[in-house]
């Protein structure tokens, strides 16, 4: 009695099995649902995944900065040499030694900020003892000698 009983159970089992491999075989690939990645590298490269933006409980800077370079420490002071003098009168162009960090474009809307003059172009040179120089090219519209005796240049 025991024997058969114990038959019964592994007939059950062996049954449960075929079952399950069946309806595997009908559900065609892995039965779980999960597929398998063939891999054609050597290497692993990690899956790109979701990236939320930082979203801060508290605010790290309780008041936004200045910018340093304003249009006073931009321009530092025009030069009023000769040469300068020639280059208002023939080219409509004023000469500024300015900061040696500042660029063309912060030169050239700190000319427009303090003098409020249409700036056309703007050229600089590092001179040998370290300053740096700005010819600031006016548009036709705006007289470089009218901003100069404004300036108190002439």
């Amino acid at each position: 009695l025991v024997l058969s009983s114990r038959r019964r159970v592994r007939a059950n089992k062996r049954l449960l099995v075929r079952r399950r491999a069946n309806k595997a075989v009908k559900q065609g690939g892995n039965a779980s649902g999960i597929k398998r990645v063939r891999r054609t590298k050597v290497h692993f490269f990690r899956p790109k995944t979701l990236k939320l933006p930082r979203n801060p409980k508290v605010v790290r800077k309780s008041v936004s900065r200045l910018p340093k370079m304003d249009q006073f420490r931009v321009l530092k002071h025009p030069l009023t040499s000769e040469s300068s003098m020639k280059k208002i009168e023939d080219h409509n162009t004023l000469t500024f030694i300015v900061d040696l960090q500042a660029n063309k474009n912060q030169i050239k809307q700190a000319v427009k900020k303090m003098y409020s003059v249409e700036v056309a172009k703007v050229n600089t040179l590092v001179r040998p003892d370290g300053k740096k120089k700005a010819y600031v090219r006016l548009k036709p519209d705006h007289d470089a000698l009218d901003t100069a005796s404004k300036i108190g240049l002439i």
